[in-house]
């Protein structure tokens, strides 16, 4: 099924090539956060998360594949308690027009399989923390350049992804993540906004945490761009809520511990782009 998978896009890929021209594209960068936050649930402390990408731009077709790193503290106290666990994540995005399809592999340096492809309902690992997700969406921002909507699906197919049923199985629960946002871009002072909100449609017990639909994410993104001919650096500071945590009586702001428990999210950083 893998192969056969592969060669569908190699030879999309090759049709999209013979009947337009297209150009080799490329970048790479680093982003450095005070906080390592995912779909508004606390990950980790300071992270520094490098990310390449390499692919091709057509008239309409784009594709692109991306690999992306965390290196960070998973708390800020760096006590004994802390652990440094690296994060691999390797994303593949087809774009036709304003339409965008493909998968995103995570994988955690924890001494898990690389890949978990496996029936949910026949091997279940525990220790596995490897999943891989397919995603579809599409980007109204493509019609005006300065501002638009966005919207994108997100749904875990392999790797850890149980869901425990009342007579005590446990099969795939195929969490999934549906993401509504607005960006708008100021040129003349180099500021862009970033609004969305995002839900978990139904159970997702390992990956979001809720036992039904729920919304996950309330996230407000801003940047400060400074670009030249050679690289661009930026500053931003976003804010995430996570209403579901709420749910579960959970404080806004958790002092020590567990900061996964908290619903009100937030971090500031820099990057630099080539």
């Amino acid at each position: 099924m893998k192969k056969i998978l592969l060669s569908l896009v190699a030879l999309v890929c090759a049709v999209v090539m013979v009947k337009a021209e297209v150009t080799f594209a490329y970048e790479a960068g680093a982003e450095l956060h005070s906080t390592y936050i995912w779909r508004g649930t606390y990950i980790g402390g300071l992270s520094l998360q490098p990310s390449v990408s390499v692919g091709y731009e057509g008239e309409h077709t784009m594709f692109d594949f991306n690999v992306w790193g965390n290196v960070g503290a998973s708390n800020w106290f760096f006590d004994k308690s802390t652990k440094l666990v690296p994060e691999i994540d390797i994303t593949a995005t087809f774009t036709v027009h304003h339409l965008n399809v493909g998968f995103i592999h995570y994988y955690y340096c924890d001494g898990s399989n690389f890949f978990s492809w496996q029936e949910i309902n026949k091997v279940y690992q525990e220790d596995n923390s490897s999943s891989t997700e397919v995603f579809v969406g599409f980007n109204f921002k493509e019609f005006n350049d300065k501002a638009g909507a966005y919207i994108n699906w997100y749904t875990t197919v392999a790797g850890r992804d149980g869901r425990q049923l009342d007579d005590g199985t446990v099969k795939r629960a195929y969490s999934s993540y549906l993401e509504l946002g607005y960006e708008i871009e100021f040129e003349r002072i180099g500021m862009s906004f970033d609004a969305n909100i995002a839900f978990s449609p139904w159970a997702s017990e390992d990956i979001y945490g809720n036992e039904k639909f729920a919304v996950q994410c309330l996230s407000l993104r801003v940047e400060k761009e400074w670009a030249w001919d050679a690289c661009s650096l930026t500053l931003f500071a976003q804010g995430m809520m996570n209403p579901s945590a709420m749910n579960k009586n959970n404080v806004f702001i958790k002092k020590g511990g567990d900061k996964t428990e908290q619903t009100l999210n937030g971090t500031i950083g820099l990057g630099i782009w080539f």
